[in-house]
This record gives C-alpha cells, structure tokens and sequence, in this order.
C-alpha cells in the first residue's frame, strides 16, 4: 500500500479552496494507496515517510517562493516529488518565458524589469504588469498609455516586495477567443479547459481577481496541442513531469502562444472535467512505484 502526499496550502483570505483535492484523496484511498493532504509548511510532517509527495494546491507559495523552494529541495532529497525540485525551482520564476522563446516556443512577448531597472513601460499600447512570481492573476494588472502614473507605482511596489516585474503587451484576442488550459499527466494530454478574460480594464493590482472565469471544457486544436508540446519538451530534467498544464492564448495573427507552463501547483480542473480523475489516479500510482 503506497503512502502518498497531496501537498496543498493553509486556508487564508488570499487562497482558493482546492475544489480537487478530496476527491482525489478518496479516489486514491479506493485504489488501494494511503493517501492524504499535507500542508507544505507544515512542520510536523515527516515527508520521508511518503513513497511520493505530489504537489498539488500550494497556492500561497508565490508571496514566499525561496521558502517554498529550499522545501521541495529538503523533500525531495528524502523521498520522490512530484514535479521535481528543479522543476519547481526553475517553474516559479516566470523568466522561464525567456528560455521558451530562446529555443523557438511562440510565447507572448514579455520584458522584464529588476529592482534598480529604469522603469520604461510600454507607450501605444495596452499592456500587463505582473510579477514574475505569481499565482491566481496575483499582484497583476492591465493598462492604458494613459495609466503609466499608476502603472509606475505598481511596479515600484513589486520591487519593493522584492520582486521582478514582467510587462507584456495586453493579448486583444482573449477577450473574444480566451485562453485555453491544456492539463497533461504522464507527458500525455489529459484535457483542455478554456476560460475567459481575469483582467478587466480599471481592476487595481492589489484586488483579488476570479482566477478562471467561464470555465468550460475545450477541445484543443492541432496547433494548439503542437505549441504545448513545444513548450514541454524545454523541461529541464531527465524524466517527464508528472502533471503540466499549458496555458494559451491567441496572438495577433490569430496563432497560439505560450502564456504560461504550469509545473508547480496547476489547478488541474478536476471538477470540470471527472472522467479524468482514473487516468489521474493511474498516473500517481505509477510514480508512487518508481
């Protein structure tokens, strides 16, 4: 009997609830595995006493991402995490859309401002400021030319909590085509979600948004799933991660690129979408074996 970990957060005002999460438990319990739900900092927890520790809803990471990595470093040294702590290590700074884009992943053009950087932002068009880590639309915000006041001040307030901004220019389309969700585990493709847009004009930075408005279920196209798995074949590491997830968007010539690659704590939709929770299950239950 398999002892396996589903490594969630502690509830707070600025965390989702894992709608998954015990669901996933019982579906793992009725396989035959002792399963349960640990919270990642927890310090009671003795996580070599898991065959395998999967991270799932740890949601409160991006606010305390060098803590949350020397965890995964520390677990996974004394038992198999999934995804692995280089994964994660390298997946919880968005500068990972640089390393896509170097190796000829279409992605949504992205620049990045460091505290100490001049703090040159778009001028002609519509644009997003976020943080490079970040979870849930978290700290992010679009703007016009006309904002750059506000804009400035939200990028001085990230670099004073440390952070690096990224700028992107605003995708038009995800306000008609949205942005789809493609869920992967074991390196096949599970399904696909699409959602509308989170940033609406005027939104502070600071306000908590609806991570994944309009959720329904999708069905991705041939070039959409080629660019995912363009995006996945970057993955430092020798082995396939247990679970991505691939978010899209539409450019402006109608083409999908790479929004962002999910290999830490991707909601998987589970809800959404049942008839995947067996295939799940499997999955972890193979890792578990390793």
């Amino acid at each position: 009997m398999p002892r396996i970990a589903l490594v969630t957060c502690a509830p707070g005002p600025e965390t989702s609830e894992d709608r998954d999460l015990p669901g996933l438990v019982r579906a793992l319990e009725e396989a035959g595995a002792e399963a349960s739900a640990e919270v990642w900092d927890d310090a009671g927890v003795d996580w070599a006493g898991f065959d395998l520790v999967v991270i799932r809803s740890t949601w409160d990471y991006s606010w305390r991402a060098a803590e949350f990595t020397a965890w995964a470093e520390r677990c996974g040294a004394v038992t198999r995490l999934a995804n692995p702590a280089d994964v994660v290590r390298w997946n919880t700074d968005k500068r990972y859309l640089g390393d896509l884009a170097a190796a000829g992943v279409p992605v949504v053009e992205t620049r990045y401002l460091a505290p100490g950087d001049a703090l040159d932002l778009p001028d002609g068009h519509e644009y997003v400021v976020k943080p490079t880590s970040g979870a849930g639309a978290r700290f992010a915000a679009r703007y016009t030319p006309g904002e750059h006041a506000t804009a400035v001040r939200h990028v001085r307030r990230l670099h004073a909590e440390g952070f690096t901004a990224m700028v992107q220019p605003y995708v038009r389309r995800i306000d008609t085509t949205g942005e789809r969700a493609l869920v992967y585990v074991g390196g096949t493709l599970l399904h696909a979600s699409r959602k509308g847009p989170v940033l609406a004009p005027g939104t502070p930075y600071d306000r908590r948004k609806v991570a994944h408005p309009g959720l329904t279920d999708w069905t991705p196209s041939l070039a959409e799933a080629a660019v995912a798995r363009q995006a996945l074949a970057c993955v430092p590491g020798t082995s396939e991660p247990l679970y991505a997830r691939v978010d899209l968007v539409d450019g402006e010539d109608g083409l999908p690129r790479v929004m962002e690659l999910e290999l830490v704590e991707p909601n998987l939709f589970l809800w959404l979408h049942p008839e995947s929770v067996p295939r799940v299950v499997a999955e972890v239950l193979r890792a578990a074996a390793r």
